[in-house]
This record gives structure tokens, sequence and C-alpha cells, in this order.
């Protein structure tokens, strides 16, 4: 909006103020003399605040990676800063200046071998991937990513209470000690209690009997996803699985964010920005829908604050 229109007589006068002389415009307008001063050196209340929430705005998609859009700028600007503005508004504030969210590309993958003779645990999560409490249900998965160095695999441990990534680990291959490190760097961080549910697809990493020792060494119970039911496996698009709206989301998320955007020339950047995305950004900063727009440790601090209080 230009700024005329927001403040016509003042914007007018000062844009004229050449050509006339401002006590002849004054009494022209009927507009009073110490009005449109004090105008002047204050400034148009309403152009100071379309100004201020044009800069958060700004802030709020810089902050976002250029991902967010109008859902999330608006729930940010409630949540952080007390602005109660409409999705339309903000929509036309960003074409004006000139922001425009990262396009989101599908993408298909399998990293999943469950052609083997390894035994399989049963599913004792059963669709259930949500949690009551931190440390409860962990869920992991594999994924690629491609770099002129070749292919670099990328493991994660997702907490189901808050969405938190609570391990990770990234390698050339898809051996089994790169979920063993995921799973280790989740134990070490967090040290879970015994009985701990820890719900996989039916890859033969995760039934290795390697694998299985670490389970059984620190108390945790397996569960699997069970074969070809597009409910719980993780290999079926992020909308049609509810298992994949929590394992293949943040790998949809991290690829239409990060690696579809990055021509990565050597696997060391490309472990670096992926430390980076993880640890910095989408722990800590990035809003999630199913934390009520925070991020996951604003999350579970904001649910540790309420339980000392109710305590």
């Amino acid at each position: 909006m230009s700024e005329a229109r927001k403040c016509p007589w003042g914007a007018w006068m000062r844009e004229h103020s050449n050509e006339f002389q401002i006590a002849v415009m004054c009494r022209v307008l009927q507009v009073d003399k110490a009005s449109y001063y004090h105008w002047i050196k204050q400034g148009c209340k309403l152009q100071q605040v379309d100004e201020k929430l044009n800069e958060l705005i700004e802030i709020i998609f810089m902050q976002g990676r250029e991902n967010y859009g109008t859902r999330r700028i608006k729930d940010k600007l409630v949540q952080r800063y007390g602005f109660i503005v409409s999705r339309r508004r903000i929509g036309r504030i960003m074409r004006e200046l000139g922001l425009v969210a990262k396009t989101k590309k599908r993408y298909r993958i399998n990293t999943t071998n469950s052609n083997h003779n390894l035994p399989v645990a049963p599913n004792i999560l059963n669709r259930d991937f949500y949690a009551t409490y931190p440390d409860e249900k962990y869920v992991g998965d594999i994924t690629y990513i491609p770099t002129n160095e070749g292919w670099l695999y990328l493991a994660t441990v997702i907490d189901l209470y808050s969405r938190r990534i609570v391990g990770w680990s990234m390698d050339d291959t898809m051996k089994v000690s790169l979920v063993n490190d995921a799973l280790n760097m989740a134990l070490i961080a967090r040290k879970p209690q015994k009985g701990l549910i820890w719900h996989t697809d039916r890859g033969s990493q995760y039934a290795s009997y390697t694998h299985k020792d670490l389970l059984q060494q620190h108390g945790i119970v397996q569960s699997m996803s069970r074969k070809g039911n597009c409910w719980d496996c993780a290999l079926n698009e992020v909308r049609k699985c509810p298992w994949g709206a929590v394992a293949e989301s943040f790998f949809h998320t991290l690829k239409t964010e990060l690696i579809y955007h990055e021509i990565f020339e050597t696997k060391a950047q490309a472990n670096q920005a992926i430390f980076e995305y993880i640890e910095v950004y989408y722990n800590r900063q990035r809003m999630h829908s199913a934390n009520g727009n925070l991020s996951p440790v604003e999350f579970e601090e904001k649910m540790m604050l309420q339980v000392e209080t109710a305590a």
C-alpha cells in the first residue's frame, strides 16, 4: 500500500512542500499545523506498524530458510510477536516483498532390503504413532544423499513425543553400523528407561543379530512394520501412511528444504550441512505442526516446565 493511501494529507503535504507553503496547505486542507509537524516527527503510526510487520514477515521467512508459507508465518507472528494478521494479508505482503517459498518436489525412495531370512519383530507399535512422555517410543529409518563423490547414507532416530531427531549417523554404506551408530547416539544423549519401543521397517540392518544384541543390551522392545502394509510401512507416500508421516516426513522435509536446493561437491560438505540442519535448525528452530508449531526442543521444554509447575 502506498504511503499516500495510508496517510493522505500528511504524505501529500510533504510531497508538495516545495511548491506550497505549509501554512497555506494546512489552511486549505483544514489540518492543524502542529499535527502535521508531529506527523513529520513521529511518522505515520499505521505506516510504522506496516513497516514493522513487513520486517517481521521477512525475518520469519528467512529464519525458516525460505520454506514457510502464510500459515506458519501467521502462527509465528501470533506466538512470538503478538501480531494477529490474516493469511491473505501476509500473502500480499510476501508477494510485494518477492518472498516465494521453495518448491516442494515429490520423491520416492526405497532403501529397505526386506528380502532376507533374518527374524523379524512383531508390530508392537501397531499404528500408535504418539507418545505421552519423552523416550517412550522411537522410530528409525534410512535415506540417501547424492554428492559428487557418490551416495551418502543417513540413518535417523526420532522421538515420537516431540518429533525430535535424537540420534543420527552418516556413512558411505548402509551397513549395520549405520543404524547402530544412530541409535547409540540417542541412547547416550537421552538415557531412556528400559521398555523403550523401537519401531522400524523390516530392513536387514534392523533385523540383523548385531542390532538385536544392541537392543537387548539396553532393554529396548523391537517393533517392525508389517510387510506390504501401507498403514505402517516406511516406504509409502507421506500422505497415505501414518508411519510415513513420522519417519519419512523428516526425510521429505530435509530433501525439499535442503538437499534439492544444494549441489554437494563432497560427502564432507553434505555431512556438515545436514548436521547443521538437524541440530541447529530442525530440532531447535523449525516449527512443527504436531507440536502446536513449536520446534521439538521448544515443545519438550514447554512440557517439562508444565510438569514441574504442576508438581
